[in-house]
């Protein structure tokens, strides 16, 4: 706790900041302060311990963990390759600085100060728009039940790796299509799918013809469906205590691998022709509306914005932790790594061009495609294949069970912060809680490791992480940045919250991102998505049914359809005409007073030092 001897008392004279003046006063406390320990957070009428992170850089690599993932590896080299190579960086790193890197700060901003969860941190910034708050755990959760998927498949890879001749490698396998089996890449020949192409669909998926064909359950994936969420488990059962350790190894590792693999790739031939295609520019790209959203859409999805987690985390943090360093750290960490990743790909894909003698065309893909086909067809020609497959399936594993523990630690925040002492009661221990969210996703994953459980998870996929995430991402903004107080605004809220945080107000490239660019930002984002809609799709040729489309608009609607009922909610509850009821509804309830809203044991002065928000 860092609390001294009960027998100590003393009068300490605390000098506390209000905004940007200082007012002294003196309170009787019966020992020194430390803030060092564990945070004391009001839940209804029961005073619960907040645990902290133990060390700041803990926070750092769970953030740098959770924004870093298999979508830095899949997609975004494939994606800047497509929108006009080195041009792309031009747009993408606008977005970054204009809309990534200032509501990144403004997520941490409301989960340090407010030390809740986004469900409860978003209803006492704006009541009319607290239920963006449950959208986004909705979203979260939704997303972990079929992302542990990724980590059943890389499993199954990892395990077959260690064969001395790679199951992927020959069409002389019962699982092989005779006629129409290609070792290799097969090129512009249609009929033809390559070994590795044949071992991901009639191996690992045993897929079947459509979502219409269910197929029954891989019992191998089963089992290790079952062993992801034991690791996801094992790893944050004790919430930030174990997260904050695992996060040593697994936000670090991919960083080693990604490293060695370049310096082995650039050895191989055809890596450098692999590596010039990726950057080189098309500058004719710039003038397509579509690589604009492409860059903003590609810095939301990487960075998380939307998704509560970075609320979440940030609310086990001290209450003066400095943020905008640990902005500044994930953000650019994550773009660098989706450019050395991007590196990493494409002198391997160079390679497999000259290997096959082909155009890169015929060989750069996205998504699962590239890291479970074109990569284990790179490793089969590669020297020392057995060292470097296990590693890179490993390296997946990692990149991927970051990014699930902040989407599970999500929810289980989200519960403890809404009904922590009454579920305590029940449950007694957290370590039950955390285990009933992994049992839940764990069986709402089932549906994914059927034989038709790929058109399942792409379905998923598109409509939540494609349709559903906007939606979401602009009305956190629109509730944070412009709505704030009685009437539509420019919000001053960041600037509250910087000045009690840090003593001093924000200079004014946050202020212009947050009360102007980033918000139209997004808005162009969200109806650029809903003009070019496009239904899901798997592969160049499958269409899903009606009915499908039906479904995946209703995964859409389980996180949207909140932000409206919470708003009708919140201006049912109230009292008066309904424009009186609105006007409460929007009337913020968090406290911007530190004096009343930090516990006793935390009124400390905040001193210059801490004091960081300056010109960039």
């Amino acid at each position: 706790m860092g609390v001294g001897s009960e027998n100590a008392a003393s009068t300490t004279k605390l000098s506390i900041r209000h905004g940007l003046y200082k007012e002294e006063t003196s309170i009787a406390l019966k020992a020194p302060l430390n803030v060092e320990g564990v945070l004391p957070k009001k839940v209804g009428h029961v005073t619960a311990e907040r645990a902290i992170w133990g060390r700041r850089i803990e926070f750092v690599l769970a953030s740098v963990g959770y924004a870093v993932g298999l979508g830095n590896v899949w997609r975004f080299p494939y994606l800047c390759y497509r929108s006009g190579g080195g041009a792309f960086l031009i747009p993408y790193f606008l977005m970054l600085f204009l809309c990534g890197i200032p509501l990144l700060f403004m997520e941490f901003a409301i989960g340090q100060y407010t030390r809740l969860g986004p469900v409860h941190a978003l209803a006492k910034i704006c009541p009319l728009f607290k239920g963006v708050g449950i959208a986004t755990v909705v979203i979260s959760f939704v997303l972990c039940t079929y992302y542990n998927v990724l980590m059943c498949w890389a499993l199954y890879y990892f395990f077959n790796s260690f064969r001395a001749t790679f199951p992927w490698q020959s069409c002389n396998n019962t699982w092989n299509a005779v006629g129409n089996c290609s070792i290799g890449f097969p090129g512009n020949t249609t009929h033809l799918h390559s070994a590795s192409q044949q071992y991901f669909d009639h191996r690992l998926l045993e897929i079947t013809n459509g979502i219409e064909e269910a197929g029954g359950l891989r019992w191998e994936l089963f089992g290790l469906l079952i062993l992801a969420w034991v690791i996801v488990y094992l790893c944050i059962f004790k919430g930030v205590k174990s997260t904050g350790k695992v996060v040593y190894f697994t936000a670090t590792f991919p960083y080693f691998m990604l490293f060695v693999l370049l310096i082995n790739n650039v050895q191989l031939p055809g890596a450098k022709n692999g590596m010039l295609y990726f950057l080189k520019p098309k500058w004719s790209k710039l003038l397509d509306v579509q690589v604009w959203v492409n860059a903003a859409a590609q810095v939301f999805n990487s960075i998380g914005i939307g998704f509560g987690t970075m609320i979440s985390m940030a609310s086990y943090n001290k209450f003066n932790n400095n943020i905008l360093r640990d902005t500044l750290i994930v953000s650019l960490a994550n773009s660098a790594t989706s450019i050395l990743a991007g590196f990493v790909i494409f002198s391997a894909i160079g390679y497999m061009a000259h290997v096959h003698n082909l155009p890169v065309d015929n060989i750069a893909t996205d998504g699962p495609g590239l890291v479970f086909v074109v990569y284990p067809e790179v490793f089969s020609t590669m020297p020392l294949p057995q060292l470097w497959a296990p590693l890179f399936f490993f390296m997946l594993l990692c990149l991927g069970l970051d990014s699930q523990f902040a989407m599970v630690e999500v929810a289980v925040t989200s519960i403890m912060d809404g009904c922590g002492p009454k579920v305590l009661r029940v449950l007694k221990r957290q370590e039950i809680i955390v285990l009933t969210v992994c049992v839940i996703g764990f069986l709402l994953g089932i549906p994914h490791i059927t034989k038709g459980g790929m058109y399942v998870f792409q379905l998923m996929d598109h409509y939540t992480a494609v349709v559903s995430l906007m939606f979401l991402a602009f009305f956190e903004v629109l509730a944070v940045c412009w709505v704030f107080g009685n009437n539509l605004t420019f919000s001053p809220l960041m600037m509250k919250f910087n000045s009690l945080m840090f003593g001093k107000a924000p200079n004014i490239y946050f202020c212009s991102c947050w009360m102007f660019f980033s918000p139209v930002l997004v808005m162009c984002i969200l109806i650029s998505s809903i003009v070019q809609y496009t239904p899901a799709r798997y592969g160049k040729s499958y269409t899903y049914p009606v009915w499908a489309e039906v479904v995946g608009w209703g995964i859409s609607l389980v996180s949207i359809i909140w932000i409206p009922l919470g708003a009708l909610h919140e201006i049912c509850r109230n009292k008066g005409t309904l424009m009186q009821r609105i006007k409460t509804a929007m009337t913020p309830t968090i406290e911007l007073d530190p004096v009343n809203h930090l516990p006793e044991k935390e009124r400390v002065d905040i001193p210059e030092s801490v004091v960081f928000i300056t010109h960039l």
